[in-house]
């Protein structure tokens, strides 16, 4: 029997409102949705807010040099064994 969680996404073509927008800006900033964004899909609130979240902690104000950061978010991933 398999154990796996199971987590209903919405994908692109039959997203709308807050959901479709926050789709549309990831397309525009990485040329695809990944995962991170999809597996938020159900609470859009909740997928802005990480996103803003995001945006801060890699593009904002900060003493670590933003290549340091990707390479901290690259790490992280690894350890975690994320695809992405």
């Amino acid at each position: 029997m398999d154990n796996m969680a199971f987590i209903k996404l919405f994908d692109f073509k039959n997203s709308s409102g807050l959901l479709k927008k926050e789709y549309e800006k990831g397309l525009r900033r990485a040329g695809r949705i990944w995962n991170v964004l999809t597996i938020q899909s159900q609470t859009p609130e909740i997928l802005k807010d990480s996103m803003n979240l995001y945006n801060s902690t890699m593009f904002g104000n900060s003493k670590i040099p933003r290549f340091d950061r990707e390479l901290l978010a690259v790490i992280t991933s690894i350890s975690n064994e994320c695809e992405y």
